[in-house]
């Protein structure tokens, strides 16, 4: 019996974090799931992704809300929730640490150092 492929979820719209995500996770041997909305954010984490990215800046959702959703149900609060965003936001970064995410690094360290990212995820 095979194990099946490990997954991360990732909740963001920008076109050209998805391909750099989809890429790094197909090297590290996750399969990638987008999402754009809360509602499948939230179903998603149900089935223990070994992370879910979120985009802090996303437009689309309210990342802090569904930080909160998650860590205040019992199914989904062990998920490994990794935020990214401007390194000049210091306080959406704080806050996102407030209501329960993991770790929250600058987009433009989450992008330079994705693979090596998702290769750890992978390997937990």
């Amino acid at each position: 019996m095979t194990n099946p492929k490990k997954k991360i979820v990732a909740v963001l719209s920008d076109l050209m974090f998805m391909v750099k995500i989809q890429e790094a996770a197909k090297g590290a041997g996750l399969e990638a799931i987008f999402v754009k909305s809360e509602q499948e954010a939230l179903a998603r984490a149900k089935e223990n992704p070994a992370v879910m990215i979120l985009d802090l800046n996303n437009a689309g959702v309210q990342p802090l809300d569904v930080i909160a959703k998650l860590k205040a149900d019992e199914q989904t609060s062990g998920v490994n929730l990794l935020g990214y965003v401007s390194h000049v936001q210091a306080d959406l970064k704080k806050a996102a640490q407030e209501k329960g995410c993991d770790m929250v690094i600058a987009r433009s360290a989450f992008s330079q150092n994705l693979p090596a990212i998702l290769r750890r995820y992978a390997a937990a």
